[in-house]
């Protein structure tokens, strides 16, 4: 096997790579606008956007080939992969508090229960003397 087909290989996996990467950001960009309740934009804007973007750092990284660009994209992708799941859950909670969340389609209702008891516990500090 010579270099020159590891090479097209490479760039055949990069560009299959790309475009996955690509699909998914579209579904994501997608189902953020057509589902119509916020927990289900936000799991359509959150998943398919992480795993989009690191098929597209991976093609990226097959195409480029160079090691100092491929510890800056491994970088890009470990940070993503931490703060997309905190952002998201930090918006489901502000949602669920100010009221944007349909109760209806809630399997399981934890928050609320922990919600009544933090604020009859603030209730209860702030009538005692």
């Amino acid at each position: 096997m010579t270099p020159t087909f590891w090479t097209t290989v490479a760039d055949t996996v990069s560009v299959i790579c790309l475009l996955g990467g690509a699909f998914f950001a579209f579904a994501a960009g997608i189902g953020a606008l057509r589902f119509p309740d916020l927990l289900a934009r936000m799991h359509a804007a959150t998943k398919p956007q992480v795993l989009g973007l690191v098929l597209v750092l991976v093609g990226l990284a097959l195409r480029l080939r160079d090691g100092s660009a491929l510890w800056a994209l491994v970088l890009v992708a470990i940070f993503q992969m931490l703060t997309a799941p905190v952002a998201a859950h930090m918006v489901g909670r502000a949602g669920f508090r100010t009221g944007k969340i349909r109760d209806d389609l809630l399997v399981v209702d934890e928050l609320s229960r922990d919600l009544d008891a933090t604020r009859s516990r603030s209730q209860d500090d702030q009538q005692a003397p």
